[in-house]
């Protein structure tokens, strides 16, 4: 079924369902920042933990519990993979996001010599929000990929015009004008 405007009906239903998955990921992903800010907040500011070594452990427990509420929930429709390779891939990529937000810590403490709880908070903060989109996108890609659609081979491309042969073959998808006016017919 097309829209007036020749799109078909599976974008809204594709939109629908990636608005819900980025709404899914921003409170999986809310609920792993209130953890990583308040054990952060914890072992910084009130045990005395090295703001390295605390922005690590806290990234860490964080990562834990994201990837259950996004294996669970953020991306359960998509293609789950055994827990082994989409853990290691997830942890692959938090492990890079954590050297570049364990990096922007080490920038804001050590070199620039801010010793304030807000100041490295706000970091902290900030290096959070830098890592969420490109964590957003990997696990996407890499993590939770698209369900493998073992039918998509033996569908036939209906091109949006919908043009069909007599014969019900369908053109290849934007070469429907090889195909002589008089053979093709509209659905």
């Amino acid at each position: 079924m097309s829209s007036p405007h020749g799109r078909s009906a599976p974008i809204g239903g594709r939109l629908r369902l990636r608005l819900k998955e980025i709404g899914a990921f921003g409170v999986v992903g809310g609920i792993a920042f209130v953890v990583d800010i308040g054990l952060f907040q914890l072992l910084y500011g009130h045990l005395g933990v090295g703001a390295v070594t605390a922005k690590t452990l806290a990234t860490l427990v964080s990562m834990a519990v994201a990837f259950l509420g996004h294996r669970a929930w953020s991306f359960a429709h998509r293609d789950t993979t055994a827990v082994r390779r989409s853990f290691t891939l997830f942890a692959l990529i938090n492990v890079t996001t954590l050297v570049l937000g364990a990096a922007i810590i080490w920038f804001v403490r050590y070199p620039l010599g801010q010793e304030s709880l807000l100041v490295v908070q706000t970091a902290n903060i900030i290096s959070i929000g830098i890592n969420s989109v490109f964590r957003y996108l990997a696990y996407r890609r890499w993590v939770f990929p698209a369900v493998a659609d073992p039918d998509a081979a033996e569908k036939p491309q209906v091109p949006a015009d919908g043009a069909v042969a007599d014969d019900g073959a369908v053109p290849p998808a934007g070469r429907d004008e090889t195909v002589p006016a008089v053979t093709r017919r509209v659905r």
